[in-house]
């Protein structure tokens, strides 16, 4: 095994350019699944991910059409008794525009300096072609020490709505011990970085209504509820003096904070100042009890996305609207249920709506947390893998944000995953002038290969 590790290294560092190339070839496809004029380009983008499962010698390579955009499968199970890694991808990517602001063409990949600039170079493109020469550099120096199969899709921009039914009707061909997801990063160049913990997300619409049609404010007022101040009282009451949810039974699911946990988070190289420095707000809001790192990762919350009511153009105009609307999101934490929390909504409205007033709630989307076992083999063998590249033991995170197919993954094929990227928080995903950063993107490939070879040692 040491021997093999040793040529598969040497392997990477005499084809780092080739590597290049690859990475290059696929960024210069617009696959951008959100705009039906890039169709054709997401059917290249998918035949060139398959083109490359296929040279890497994978026994089987099929593009499965879906309702949108194909899923591309893979599998090489040549390693009896060994553990099976389903390794997560996509190939489509967000719109380019506004193009002026970008400082090269975002489908033709320019580097300055040592990054890479391009739409997908690391979102996540960039990741996806460091999985394949991974894998590359194994089966050129004698082979995969493990099964491996590969699930890249081309709607993830999009909210991925064909993958839970591709999952649900392909589960036996599925089928894991674990699952490798690359769509993340790294807290900075030499902070080698593990994500094992998505927040879920609960999103509503709640509208309040009060008169038929807007009334004057100067003959109507007092007389009816205005339905502004009745939703605003409404959203006032979510939340308590300690800064917590208040609907009934919220924390009911939420699993407590263990002192080892904490003890982790603590150690990430990032504090309260950094969040007053990314944000610009003046002071720290939250949940009492909790550093920031808890509350952003561990804990459940609820907030305000919008809220419309009355008149809002220029100058005045003096009514008491008919209705008022808030979009309300909750980032929920593993155990917690979106269906749980909308009920939990209501009852909350129940028991606190006045009677002069109307309300109702629609249930816009949800998506389950999830978590995984930070002392799990897979983990292990990926902390020893990035401690073993960049020099240091790397720390854990729970990301407070939400990779849906994750917890997809959790309740329909029963997996966890193990969430490790190397793009960079400068890298402008999403925005013009998104890059990837080279050297981490290389040892990032050294990274994967050093892991794939710890699950069988």
């Amino acid at each position: 095994m040491n021997n093999q590790r040793e040529q598969a290294l040497a392997y990477l560092r005499a084809h780092r350019d080739a590597f290049r190339r690859a990475l290059g070839e696929i960024l210069s496809i617009p696959s951008v699944s959100t705009d039906p004029a890039h169709a054709e380009d997401i059917r290249r983008a998918a035949a060139w991910v398959a083109d490359n499962l296929r040279a890497l010698g994978m026994q089987r390579v099929d593009v499965f059409p879906t309702e949108r955009h194909p899923v591309v499968y893979a599998e090489w199970l040549g390693a009896p008794g060994a553990p099976t890694v389903l390794i997560y991808g996509h190939y489509d990517v967000q719109p380019a525009e506004p193009l002026e602001l970008w400082e090269s063409d975002p489908f033709q990949p320019a580097e300055r300096g040592e990054n890479l600039y391009a739409r997908g170079a690391s979102d996540m493109k960039g990741q996806v072609v460091a999985a394949l020469k991974a894998v590359e550099a194994l089966m050129q120096t004698g082979g995969l020490p493990v099964n491996v199969k590969w699930l890249i899709e081309g709607e993830e921009e999009i909210g991925s709505p064909s993958l839970g039914k591709f999952m649900t009707e392909h589960a036996d061909l599925l089928a894991c011990d674990f699952a490798l997801n690359p769509d993340s990063g790294l807290l900075g160049k030499d902070w080698p970085t593990i994500t094992y913990g998505l927040r879920g997300l609960a999103y509503f619409e709640l509208r309040v209504h009060g008169p038929a049609h807007d009334l004057h404010s100067g003959l109507y007022g007092g007389v009816v509820h205005n339905p502004a101040i009745a939703l605003a009282e409404l959203i006032a009451g979510m939340h308590d003096d300690q800064g917590r949810v208040a609907l009934p039974g919220f924390y009911d699911r939420v699993r407590p904070l263990s002192d080892e946990e904490r003890a982790e988070m603590a150690r990430l190289p990032v504090a309260d100042q950094h969040y007053l420095e990314q944000t610009g707000a003046p002071a720290l809001y939250g949940e009492a009890g909790y550093t920031a790192n808890e509350r952003v990762g561990a804990r459940p919350t609820l907030d305000v996305n919008g809220l419309l009511s009355g008149f809002t153009g220029p100058g005045s105009k003096t009514v008491i609207p008919a209705w008022a609307m808030a979009k309300i999101s909750c980032r929920l934490v593993p155990d917690q249920r979106p269906e749980e929390v909308h009920q939990q909504l209501l009852r909350y409205l129940e028991e606190n709506a006045p009677a002069d007033i109307r309300w109702e709630v629609t249930s816009m989307h949800g998506a389950a947390a999830s978590i995984s076992d930070r002392h799990s083999p897979a983990i292990r063998a990926m902390e020893r893998a990035l401690e073993t590249v960049w020099g240091t033991r790397p720390f854990f995170r729970r990301e407070g944000g939400s990779i849906p197919v994750v917890g997809q993954m959790q309740t329909i094929l029963g997996v966890e995953s193990v969430i490790c990227g190397f793009g960079l928080p400068d890298d402008n995903v999403h925005a013009p002038n998104e890059k990837q950063h080279l050297p981490t993107w290389y040892r990032g490939i050294e990274a994967l290969t050093h892991f794939l070879l710890n699950l069988k040692s």
